[in-house]
């Protein structure tokens, strides 16, 4: 068995991928450590989820974010000390900034409620079921520059159902969020992912 992958965690709510990852983490079935948590709010639910499996936590508030590099150069400092190899964004709600993604090059991953590059921005779920789309999913990639056009490690389609309404096809794909992400960790840590600087595409052995 090889070293545990080191991880850092940014959420900004309840903290379910968070979850997800401890849990396989505890299940044996994911071979990493969560080194530092950062919470973008002081009211996240998955702070205490954190504190719950014993993992520190960095807790920042708006008034830090008025200087967004200032705020990821805090938070960088944070993951560095803690040890963090790759930076993992379970339900962030802030843009990085070139301070982070230079710190952790092709190291921030980050998971998206579709399939990518369909449906971009923040309501991802909600603009796949008004549109009528048949098919839409969950995608793993690492965040650049540009906004949720990053290379894509892995897929999965979900299905929207003639009777699905727009609570049903989010939780079916938060379903697939907890389980993708994990996945997609542990391919990393197995050392399979490389990211072609030509291409931009990922490679998985």
């Amino acid at each position: 068995m090889t070293q545990p992958l080191k991880i850092g965690v940014l959420l900004s709510g309840s903290g379910t991928n968070l979850q997800a990852l401890i849990d396989d983490i505890a299940a044996g079935t994911l071979n990493a450590e969560i080194v530092q948590v950062v919470s973008s709010r002081p009211d996240a639910y998955g702070i205490e989820r954190a504190q719950a499996a014993g993992i520190p936590v960095l807790v920042m508030n708006k008034t830090l974010y008025a200087d967004a590099e200032a705020a990821d150069a805090q938070i960088v400092e944070a993951l560095q000390a803690a040890g963090a190899e790759y930076i993992v964004m379970a339900g962030y709600m802030r843009k990085v900034t070139p301070v982070m993604l230079r710190a952790f090059p092709n190291r921030v991953l980050n998971l998206h409620p579709a399939l990518l590059p369909s449906f971009k921005g923040a309501h991802a779920i909600r603009d796949a079921f008004e549109a009528g789309v048949k098919v839409t999913g969950v995608t793993v990639h690492f965040a650049n520059e540009d906004y949720d056009k990053g290379p894509i490690v892995a897929q999965r389609a979900v299905e929207i159902a003639e009777n699905d309404t727009l609570d049903t096809l989010e939780a079916k794909i938060h379903e697939v969020e907890h389980v993708l992400y994990p996945q997609a960790v542990q391919l990393i840590a197995e050392g399979r992912v490389s990211v072609d600087e030509e291409s931009g595409r990922v490679h998985i052995k």
